[in-house]
């Protein structure tokens, strides 16, 4: 499998954190057009700008999310299948893309043809669903600074490698730290 050098890994990562704020900061700003919306605010202004919104930004940077996510996932030693929470994030955001692009696109763009005719349900989506996204978005967050749950399976020992014990999460004396924190024997200095 292919690695990026650890300038191309800190490239990736900029570019997800970029996009995940993106996407966090057009929700939130869908969600407050919502509310706008129901406490009386010009429904001429609000939903159109809110169809502008999901259209231009919302959706464009929830695929961009999903494209840096996997990319970073397969390109990285996270590995896609190979920690819980990675695993987690990843089915967590492709549910997301899936609900954003077939059902909260459409629906808010017809929102926003209708602005002031729009009924009081097709309001209340403006609402709820992007108070939904934006939890489950802070949760994808949450698990990216814990990193809980382990590891979903051991990887085979390769002949001539670590023993048993330095491959499950011990750390070896002076070691850096790996991707769960832990130190490997291979980064360990010369003696």
């Amino acid at each position: 499998m292919r690695r990026l050098s650890p300038a191309g890994r800190k490239a990736l990562l900029t570019a997800h954190l970029v996009t995940s704020l993106g996407w966090l900061g057009a929700d939130l700003t869908l969600l407050a057009l919502g509310v706008a919306g129901l406490r009386g605010a010009d429904p001429d202004v609000v939903y159109p700008a809110a169809g502008l919104l999901v259209t231009w930004l919302f959706a464009p940077l929830s695929v961009a999310v999903w494209l840096v996510g996997t990319v970073s996932a397969l390109l990285t030693p996270w590995g896609l299948l190979r920690w819980r929470w990675v695993l987690v994030k990843f089915v967590l955001t492709t549910v997301m893309l899936g609900l954003v692009l077939l059902l909260l696109t459409p629906r808010i763009r017809h929102l926003g043809a209708l602005a002031g005719a729009a009924d009081a349900h097709l309001r209340v989506d403006l609402v709820v669903a992007p108070a939904v996204s934006t939890t489950l978005l802070l949760i994808a967050t949450v698990l990216s600074t814990h990193k809980p749950w382990g590891r979903i399976r051991r990887a085979p020992v390769r002949p001539g490698g670590p023993p048993a014990s330095r491959r499950g999460g011990r750390p070896a004396p002076g070691g850096r730290p790996g991707p769960g924190g832990t130190r490997s024997r291979a980064a360990a200095p010369a003696r």
